[in-house]
């Protein structure tokens, strides 16, 4: 496993975490120590990425990229006295980060509200610790990952919130992402939410320019220090509305695109249209085929937090980095969470259809109209008042199911699918028990079931897009997401959610925002990229290496996964759209990361990487474990 690099420990300011301290090889890592001089805050990162600022017994540190200055960050500590009084102070920094705290030896650390940067938290003995990640806190505690979680991933493939946010190492909790963590200088660590979401009441035509100004800013923010910025260009409306956002403060901004796809797929005539209006920046065009296919050896992972739910392109996407660094970028931009944030399916209609029925039943006309919904269905599921519970439960109930699922309007509290056709009985039974927990303490995350909804979907993708920002990192090229910062994510939601995800229009709040801005032509934009045709072309003629890849298969040993089916399924796939394929992609991850972690070191000198700074990881080959 390679060295922990870029990660934080937080101590709590008593004598516990000063031996606790020492007990993870203190003497490698870098050192932030408490008013009290204990020791606050160890591990590695760039220079850059760590801001403190203390006044009197105060100290609060800004952890990630991040515009903010010192004397910014100590004008805002000038007004703290109490934890609390943290919540103003984080909901004005801007940027994607961890705010850690230490007042009157009370510890508070936060990460993002939709997990792009989380926080975990384990016991050293009978000393609570925190981290920003989780594979930190098992290397250090000796935990064992979670078998329950592997089971359920195998199953089911995604994994939404609440259980996005579940850490898959035993004894590591992961704490929710609208929640803090509180380290008191003894007894045991809590939980505290301090963020609830803004209550959607804006009109499309008023919170537009909030969003505006909120994304305006986010990527105004990413220039980077050295070197160049890169911005990926594909044509579509959320990477080409960051591209013009970018050109506004980097003239010599580098763009890149790929080409090909299906036969249908016009992404590179949009984004072709869209870079002859950026004359000032460097466009970097890439055919698809000079790339490594999906699905195609080696197989690895980067590293050990959490398996990769998507692992079907990584071999493309660090080709693709390679290219963009050799051109001088120094850091990348990307759209991903836009369709999260900007997209949703029908479910606010409960809600808009208690307050104004009318709206609600001209909209749902509209869906019924677009997805071909029958009528009786349709007002069946807009009527029904099942709790979040009870749809837990059905999931879990379906997984028994032999026959498939029925084709139902997309008005409940989302997507239930069938269980993998190679999950085991012993997994999908340990899935089921899982659901059923779950079901028995989850609740809405906003009382508007839009606005849940919205948030299921950012919580959910957040932890997938911090690995894959972590991928890009191991690679020397980090990795923005200004879609997911916590202030465009605020102004996105208080927009009402009907105007929001108007069934007729694609994305029209990022429409809205960017009129003016960006072209006509990629706003209007009816169309969508299509690959799907080559992804299923490369996967057939990967199956071989697929088999070879499980053939000695650590999911098989722990009785989870039947090569067999999953042999069939490869070679005679099922006619379920894409979400078996999503599922073989969970798989894979989930058993790359047990392979990986198989050689995890033992000892916390591990922790310890080389000098602060960004290193890429080695290259690995097929010839090789790895390479120098």
């Amino acid at each position: 496993m390679q060295s922990l690099n870029d990660h934080l420990v937080v101590f709590p300011d008593s004598p516990g975490g000063a031996r606790a301290h020492r007990q993870i090889g203190s003497e490698a890592l870098q050192l932030v120590a408490h008013a009290s001089g204990r020791p606050w805050l160890a591990g590695s990162w760039a220079p850059e990425d760590l801001v403190v600022s203390a006044a009197g017994p105060v100290r609060v540190a800004v952890f990630g990229p991040s515009p903010v200055t010192p004397d910014r960050l100590g004008s805002l500590v000038s007004s703290v006295r109490v934890l609390p009084d943290l919540d103003a102070l984080a909901r004005g920094l801007p940027g994607n980060t961890h705010v850690v705290a230490s007042i009157h030896g009370q510890v508070r650390f936060q990460g993002t509200v939709t997990g792009t940067r989380c926080v975990f938290t384990a016991r050293l003995g009978d000393v609570p610790i925190a981290a920003d990640r989780a594979d930190v806190l098992a290397v250090v505690t000796g935990a064992e990952p979670d078998e329950d979680l592997i089971a359920t991933s195998v199953t089911y493939g995604m994994l939404f919130a609440p259980l996005s946010e579940r850490s898959w190492w035993r004894g590591v909790h992961q704490v929710a992402a609208d929640s803090c963590l509180v380290l008191p200088a003894d007894g045991a660590a809590r939980s505290v939410r301090w963020w609830q979401p803004p209550e959607p009441h804006l009109p499309l035509s008023q919170g537009a320019a909030g969003v505006r100004e909120r994304l305006r800013e986010a990527v105004a923010q990413r220039q980077p220090q050295q070197g160049r910025l890169s911005a990926d260009l594909s044509g579509g409306m959320d990477s080409t509305s960051l591209c013009f956002l970018a050109a506004e403060h980097s003239p010599d901004l580098l763009t890149f695109c790929w080409t090909g796809g299906s036969a249908i797929n016009d992404d590179p005539l949009y984004a072709g249209r869209a870079a002859r209006l950026l004359a000032r920046a460097e466009h970097l065009t890439v055919p698809d085929t000079d790339a490594p296919p999906v699905f195609s050896p080696p197989y690895w992972a980067v590293d050990t937090e959490a398996p990769r739910a998507a692992t079907r392109g990584m071999n493309a996407i660090r080709f693709g980095i390679r290219h963009l660094v050799e051109h001088g970028a120094t850091r990348h931009l990307a759209g991903h969470g836009a369709d999260e944030l900007f997209t949703g399916g029908a479910a606010y209609l409960h809600t808009l259809f208690r307050r104004h029925p009318i709206t609600a039943w001209r909209q749902l006309r509209a869906h019924r109209a677009l997805h071909c919904w029958p009528l009786l269905p349709s007002l069946a599921g807009l009527l029904h008042g099942g709790d979040l519970g009870t749809w837990w439960r059905q999931c879990a109930d379906d997984l028994a199911r032999t026959t498939p699922l029925p084709r139902t309007p997309s008005l409940g509290w989302g997507e239930r699918i069938p269980a993998t056709p190679w999950a085991t009985r012993d997994a999908i039974r340990t899935t089921r028990t899982v659901f059923r927990a779950v079901a028995e303490q989850v609740a809405p995350l906003a009382p508007d079931r839009g606005q849940h909804e919205a948030l299921t979907a950012l919580r959910s993708a957040g932890p997938v897009l911090r690995l894959l920002c972590r991928e890009y990192t191991a690679e020397g090229l980090p990795l923005e997401l200004p879609y997911l910062d916590d202030r465009v994510v605020e102004a996105v939601l208080e927009i009402l959610p009907h105007e929001r995800y108007d069934p007729w229009r694609y994305k029209p709040v990022l429409a809205a925002a960017m009129d003016g801005l960006v072209p006509e032509v990629i706003l209007n934009r009816t169309t969508k990229g299509d690959c799907e045709e080559p992804v299923d072309r490369a996967l057939r003629e990967h199956v071989p290496d697929l088999l070879d890849l499980f053939a000695d298969s650590l999911l098989a040993r722990r009785g989870l996964i039947d090569v067999d089916r999953m042999r069939t399924t490869l070679i005679t796939p099922p006619r379920t759209g894409d979400v078996w394929s999503a599922q073989l992609e969970a798989t894979i991850g989930a058993e790359l990361w047990l392979r990986e972690i198989a050689a995890r070191p033992t000892v916390p000198a591990a922790l310890a990487g080389p000098a602060p700074g960004r290193v890429g990881r080695p290259r690995r080959t097929p010839e090789s474990e790895e390479t120098p």
